[in-house]
């Protein structure tokens, strides 16, 4: 996998993927784009959300929409990496049944979400659930 990173101003840079996509990273508080910390946080609720809506897929739950609300913390001194992040699934369907959203952010959780393992070492991770009859 390859990426590039490219300067625009201030401290806005545009991340060019190898697949061809692009999106604005700024690192200003104040800027119009996330920053790298915030992607990160955005990149391991949709990792596990590709996951959660693929095993729910699987099980022939019909779901209508899947939210991720995400929070966070981080150390206090520099560098300040995420030290726990909480991820609540938001699961909107007709019929939808407890366990097989339990199993899939279980696996997700366990398994599947690549971002996710990747911070675990240095973030406690966990992850809570509710379904919404649509």
């Amino acid at each position: 996998m390859k990426a590039k990173i490219s300067w625009i101003d201030g401290m806005a840079f545009v991340g060019h993927s190898e697949t061809g996509h692009k999106v604005v990273i700024d690192g200003d508080r104040e800027g119009g784009a996330p920053s790298p910390m915030e992607m990160v946080l955005m990149s391991v609720g949709s990792c596990s959300a590709i996951d959660v809506v693929s095993i729910l897929e699987k099980a022939r739950q019909k779901i209508q929409n899947v939210d991720v609300e995400l929070s966070a913390e981080r150390a206090e001194t520099v560098p300040k990496v995420f030290t726990s992040i909480h991820l609540n699934f938001v699961v909107t369907g007709t019929d939808v049944v407890e366990k097989h959203v339990e199993r899939a952010v279980a696996l997700s959780a366990d398994k599947y979400c690549s971002v996710a393992k990747m911070l675990e070492n240095s973030a406690t991770i966990t992850h809570s659930f509710e379904i919404k009859q649509a």
